[in-house]
């Protein structure tokens, strides 16, 4: 079972960066060298017991902003394109299986899908990126972080 305990400065911070109050548990997983939050990892449910689809998130702004200017040109399409199709299949079945192992309200409708939420294709590229900076072989994310600048992050040690 994963614990998601999160510091107040934690909290303030990621809820600074998304500009609202998270709606669920949620630990930090990445961060920059000065401790600023870069990929959070999201319980499997929110607080209300809403399934949450998005097991990684993508919070740095600067990582959000340069992948959306790549969403902005096609990059979504140009992907589905470029990657091998069993490949991605894979990265959504691993971050399927690591979401459902991290579930512990089981009495409940469960989340689906793989990165994102997404059971097939590529739907956001953010989640794609995080999903490969948080560990997982996702071919989607190798390609997105070969485009921009993601910089230094610091695995936050957990579990």
């Amino acid at each position: 079972m994963t614990e998601y305990s999160t510091s107040p400065d934690d909290i303030a911070a990621v809820q600074a960066l998304l500009g609202r109050e998270p709606a669920g548990p949620f630990r930090v997983i990445l961060r920059r060298p000065n401790g600023s939050p870069v990929v959070i990892e999201n319980a499997p449910h929110l607080d209300d017991g809403t399934p949450m689809p998005t097991l990684y998130w993508l919070v740095d702004d600067s990582l959000r902003e340069q992948v959306s200017r790549l969403e902005s040109v096609g990059g979504v399409h140009r992907y589905e394109q470029e990657v091998d199709p069993a490949a991605l299949e894979a990265a959504h079945d691993q971050y399927r299986a690591i979401r459902m192992s991290r579930v512990v309200r089981h009495n409940l409708p469960q989340p689906s899908g793989g990165v994102g939420g997404t059971r097939t294709g590529i739907k956001c590229l953010h989640a794609h990126l995080a999903s490969h900076l948080a560990g997982i072989a996702d071919p989607v994310g190798v390609l997105v972080a070969e485009q921009i600048s993601v910089g230094t992050v610091i695995p936050t040690m957990v579990e």
